[in-house]
């Protein structure tokens, strides 16, 4: 069985392997590739568990990057264990036919208690105080402070908020070597989030991402050179492609005029008691799984979804059979946005009483995806001092709010989560895959197959 490397390269299309990825473009140059129809909704976690499964969501279970979790009554996002994937992965797969086989999940989603044999995974330490420190979680447990060790810490900051950048792909990138040299696993699927960050802060503005091309670009022609030094042959992946969008559209705020939503009101702070609530959204880029707790408004909603601007597909039971996303996490409805329209978690009406987790990096209170934690609120004064005053409180120990995200959604310019109408912007696959031939394009839970016979040959 040869040794093989999976590159996720987070955004990569068509579209963007230009003069700016040389070293992408080169490999893709020598090797075999297709683009990806992508699964519905193109995100991180439901494409990741398609791409390993070869399952759909109606089977795997994983229906966006979170759900409405109907026995607690609560909003279940960027959850980690690796049993919420309700099939066997590659590597299951791969081991069944090899005893000895051994695989690195190095970043991709669903790393906790994973039957991979090597993990690393952000997962910070949440103290009794409620206060929070970055860190991360491996398997075995004591990789930990060997990894730290040796690399430093993992930039959390540089992984998801307004500091996002090189730095975090940089660091799992050099993690990925770490455990290659100290390991050798026969599979190793690396995750690199780089292009996921500028790209949904201003779209396809070519003039704005050339950097974060070239960054990236580096970052991945030198893994590339270093495996197949090591003789691991390498494939690069990945889940969707960004496009631009213009509109935000608050599905909550829409249901709340209706009288659907229940609001709590806590210390003067609003929050969405969802299990009170009649008809509620749980939004994600440009898909939101919608739930009815009042079995008796299913048609009311339907006709409200259907004529809300940036609305462009709402899809019931059959519909959702019909995109192999009839599971039990799934909506009653779930709703897909136009090409340029995302849909937001908001559900305040007056930004003086949002909560006040909606104005932090905090990805798991909030019932929805938020990319506006990829920007420093331009309303506040100097936002980079009261960053840095915000840390300072944090090193000394003190009790702070990291306060300094914006509330409007409008500063988004990029999106996923529907299929784009150009195939430019589609997923992309490439390596020595000998199974792909000369098809306009594959499946997405077709990659799962050619990644196995790439592994196993």
């Amino acid at each position: 069985m040869p040794r093989t490397a999976i590159l996720n390269v987070v955004g990569l299309t068509p579209r963007l392997i230009s003069d700016s990825t040389p070293e992408i473009r080169s490999y893709m140059q020598r090797m075999k590739s297709a683009v990806i129809k992508p699964v519905i909704p193109a995100v991180t976690c439901t494409a990741q568990a398609t791409y390993v499964t070869g399952k759909m969501p109606c089977e795997h279970g994983v229906v966006a990057n979170g759900w409405y979790d109907r026995d607690y009554a609560e909003h279940r996002f960027w959850k980690q264990p690796e049993q919420l994937i309700q099939a066997p992965k590659l590597w299951d797969m791969l081991r069944s036919s090899e005893p000895d086989f051994t695989c690195a999940k190095v970043f991709w989603w669903y790393n906790m208690h994973s039957t991979a044999d090597y993990t690393v995974t952000p997962r910070p330490l949440y103290l009794s105080d409620g206060s929070k420190v970055f860190d991360i979680h491996t398997q075995p447990m004591g990789m930990r402070e060997m990894l730290k060790s040796d690399l430093g810490e993992f930039p959390f900051m540089h992984f998801w908020g307004p500091n996002s950048g090189i730095e975090s792909s940089r660091w799992i990138a050099a993690s990925a070597r770490w455990i290659e040299e100290k390991h050798t696993p026969q599979l190793s699927l690396v995750y690199l989030p780089h292009l996921d960050y500028n790209l949904q802060r201003v779209g396809l503005r070519m003039d704005l991402i050339q950097e974060d091309l070239r960054q990236i670009d580096e970052v991945v022609g030198d893994l590339i050179r270093f495996y197949e030094g090591r003789g691991v042959q390498v494939i690069l992946l990945s889940e969707y492609g960004i496009t631009e969008v213009e509109r935000p559209v608050h599905l909550n705020r829409v249901f709340r005029a209706q009288g659907w939503l229940s609001i709590k009101d806590e210390l003067g702070r609003e929050t969405l008691d969802l299990g009170g609530s009649k008809a509620f959204a749980i939004a994600d880029h440009q898909v939101a799984h919608i739930y009815l707790n009042d079995p008796s408004l299913r048609d009311k909603v339907r006709q409200v979804l259907e004529i809300t601007p940036g609305v462009q597909h709402v899809l019931g039971q059959a519909e959702k059979s019909d995109h192999r996303l009839d599971h039990d996490r799934s909506g009653d409805f779930i709703v897909i946005a136009d090409e340029r329209s995302w849909f937001t978690y908001y559900y305040w009406e007056d930004d003086a009483r949002a909560p006040d987790f909606a104005r932090c990096v905090d990805i798991h209170r909030k019932c929805g995806y938020d990319p506006a934690e990829l920007f420093l609120d331009p309303g506040l004064r100097l936002p980079k001092g009261r960053l840095a005053l915000r840390l300072l409180q944090k090193k000394l120990g003190f009790r702070y709010l990291m306060d300094v995200i914006p509330l409007d959604a409008n500063l988004v310019r990029g999106s996923h989560g529907r299929v784009p109408e150009d195939t430019l912007d589609w997923p992309i696959l490439i390596g020595p895959i000998k199974s792909l031939s000369n098809q306009e394009f594959i499946m997405a839970d077709s990659v799962c197959s050619h990644l196995f016979e790439c592994a196993k040959a």
